[in-house]
């Protein structure tokens, strides 16, 4: 089964292709500009070339759902419904942070814990048993302090993705990693989406919307006024 993976919820803008289990190809950018409206259909294209497949192959379509950026959730999941119409596939979604933690599980961590940058010292975040990847909390946007996480402190525990960053300058936690360079990967979307296809959980494509997580917040522009 041939299926597309679309993951934009970041500054990762990642899609990869896969017959079943085996990766086809998998092509991704990190960009401080959030290039998604720019680059998705691009990297769709090459990723398609690179596997040595037509779109017309496709037999679903698999999406991060999020939590991450409103903007590039909204154009990850546009592009995948359309898809889905377009094809007549299915559509799989997938919590985006799981993505983040499939690399580290098994390396010895009691606990890994994405973190996924929002505004001043908020994170999206969950926690996850770091042999099973079991979501051991809910995902939740987290304001982070000193006190945080203080119940992993005798624990291991690795904190990934970009609010890794004010999470090592801020957590009191001695035996904590930090890795700051990762982001959510349509490859990592792979393995949770065959369990949904074998359970057929798939969404309705009519109403399906991204998990946003909270509300968008947008800059409001001020109204000129005559001198």
């Amino acid at each position: 089964m041939k299926i597309l993976y679309i993951e934009t919820s970041s500054r990762n803008c990642s899609v990869a292709i896969s017959d079943n289990e085996k990766v086809l190809c998998v092509t991704e950018e990190v960009s401080e500009n959030y290039k998604q409206s720019e680059s998705l259909h691009t990297f769709i294209e090459w990723a398609l070339e690179g596997a040595g497949i037509s779109i017309k192959e496709i037999e679903a379509v698999s999406l991060g759902k999020g939590p991450g950026s409103y903007t590039g959730l909204r154009i990850g999941a546009s592009s995948a419904k359309g898809f889905c119409y377009g094809l007549k596939v299915p559509l799989i979604a997938v919590n985006s942070l799981e993505t983040m933690i499939e690399p580290f599980l098994n390396q010895n961590y009691d606990f890994v814990v994405p973190l996924v940058d929002a505004r001043r010292m908020e994170v999206y975040t969950a926690v996850y048993d770091g042999k099973t990847g079991e979501e051991l909390s809910e995902t939740e946007a987290k304001i982070l302090d000193e006190t945080s996480f203080e119940e992993f402190k005798d624990k291991k525990v690795l904190f990934v993705g970009d609010g890794a960053k004010k999470a090592r300058e801020i957590l009191q936690l001695p035996n904590a990693d930090f890795n700051e360079t990762i982001y959510p990967s349509a490859q990592y979307l792979i393995k949770k989406s065959l369990e949904k296809i074998d359970k057929k959980e798939f969404e309705d494509i009519a109403y399906f919307e991204p998990f946003y997580l909270k509300d968008f917040h947008g800059v409001k522009k001020k109204k000129s006024t005559d001198l």
